[in-house]
């Protein structure tokens, strides 16, 4: 593996050391918790021998003719015996501090001792001790009294036994929490192979097969899965339209590229010069025709692109469409009469400048063509209304039939009446620029007899 690969996330790690800090910590958590268990068991158990000691020296203790008499039998200290590393300290002394048996030194228990025994640890000649107390009362012919016996056990036995149950615990802790890794390593390669099998298949398609995802895969990835072939599908529709474009625009350049051929070659064999004058003009009017088309080829590819990336600002549309106007109409003679009105009191909106400016200079620039004349005006109005702001342009040209208004959004869709200069695209770069931002395009008939376009655009582009 790479420095790079390594550097990069990857699932299998991250689960990897989730897993195993999750593990860690509960081991330590069960480590001490086995401790404080073991002690407690350990303590438990010894503590039982300590009180039968106990007790058995007590049942010893008498008080005759008002004087006590311990007389400590072996098996109280035989039962501590079992520890034969451990040591044993005893006392028997009275309530009030005198000893009667035993060592005097021993450490004092806790105040308030009652009829139970009570156990304590201490440090006694340099040792942990544990230490049980018992009272025993008796009454003698003038008041009550009671003897206290005291036995303690060094901890050595019960710290060795509370270490074997710790390590015992710790070892099947240490088992299971590598079991654990194991079975996590297990589960994560089961869950990513549905990844690897995904991965095979994209590594043995071609280039150009853009077909859906169909193996079965988990629930979480179902989202994921579904998204990829939703953009693969995308990405088909758009391939498939580009060569669609292509084609189409290889074929529209062809006839013209033709003819300029054609009529450059047919110039060269002619020796009159009003022959060759007239070669030439053929010549200007086919290069301006092809001219004409790949500025809108070159026109509707940027739209294209502009409207994928969706990138939309705050713009003021009647500022855009006086540049368009500014832009379209031509200054030399003879002008054709271009009048525009704004309506709308605000003129704002969410959009690409760029696209909605090309858009309307396509508008302008096809009723120029179509329907502009001496007596025939182009009008270009802009109204706001309650969901957003109309743009029309309307002009007295021809107009267009119904059937030429259902294929007008085509690219290269021509009508019959259209110009010959035209390419059949402007009409489809403004329905491509007009969706992009949300709105719609509507095309009837002109007040003034000729075609009347209206595009409508949302204030707020989605």
């Amino acid at each position: 593996m790479t420095e790079a690969e390594h550097t990069r996330p990857s699932i299998r790690r991250t689960l990897l050391l989730s897993i195993g800090l999750l593990s860690l910590v509960g081991m330590l958590l069960l480590f001490f918790g086995a401790g404080r268990y073991g002690e407690r068991a350990a303590d438990l158990s010894y503590d039982r021998l300590l009180n039968a000691s106990a007790l058995t020296i007590a049942d010893s203790i008498t008080l005759v003719d008002e004087q006590w008499e311990a007389n400590i039998p072996c098996a109280a200290l035989e039962l501590l015996s079992a520890a034969p590393d451990d040591r044993a300290f005893y006392r028997v002394y009275l309530a009030g501090g005198r000893t009667l048996t035993g060592y005097d030194d021993l450490p004092r228990p806790p105040a308030g001792l009652g009829d139970r025994t009570v156990f304590f640890d201490s440090h006694y000649r340099g040792e942990a001790v544990r230490f049980a107390v018992l009272r025993r009362a008796a009454s003698s012919a003038d008041r009550p009294e009671a003897a206290m016996v005291q036995i303690g056990q060094t901890r050595r036995a019960r710290d060795e036994v509370a270490r074997d149950i710790v390590w015992h615990v710790t070892g099947w802790i240490a088992l299971f929490t590598v079991a654990i890794l194991l079975l996590a390593w297990f589960a994560i390669d089961r869950a990513l192979q549905p990844l690897v099998r995904i991965e095979q298949d994209f590594s043995v398609r071609t280039p150009f097969d853009l077909r859906p995802i169909t193996r079965a895969v988990p629930t979480e990835l179902s989202h994921v899965v579904a998204a990829q072939n939703h953009f693969m599908s995308r990405l088909s529709t758009n391939i498939d339209a580009l060569r669609a474009y292509i084609a189409e625009a290889a074929h529209q350049m062809r006839n013209p590229l033709a003819s300029l051929r054609a009529q450059a070659q047919l110039s060269l064999h002619q020796n009159n010069p009003q022959q060759w004058r007239q070669g030439l003009h053929a010549i200007e009017r086919h290069s301006g025709k092809l001219s004409r088309l790949l500025n809108q080829l070159l026109s509707h590819a940027n739209v294209t692109h502009r409207a994928e990336l969706h990138h939309f600002k705050p713009v003021n549309l009647e500022t855009i469409a006086r540049q368009a106007l500014h832009e379209s109409v031509p200054l030399a003679e003879p002008r054709p009469d271009v009048r525009f009105e704004c309506s709308a009191h605000d003129t704002a909106l969410l959009g690409d400048a760029l696209m909605l400016r090309e858009a309307i200079k396509n508008l302008i620039d096809n009723a120029i063509k179509h329907g502009a004349g001496e007596d025939a005006p182009v009008q270009v109005r802009l109204e706001q209304d309650d969901t957003g702001l109309s743009l029309s342009v309307s002009d007295a040209g021809p107009g267009m039939s119904a059937e030429d208004c259902e294929r007008a959004f085509e690219r290269f869709g021509r009508g019959e009446s259209a110009s010959a200069q035209g390419a059949g695209l402007g009409l489809a770069i403004v329905k491509r620029v007009v969706e992009s931002h949300g709105g719609r395009v509507i095309l009837r008939s002109s007040p003034l007899g000729g075609l009347h376009v209206r595009l409508h655009l949302p204030k707020d582009a989605a």
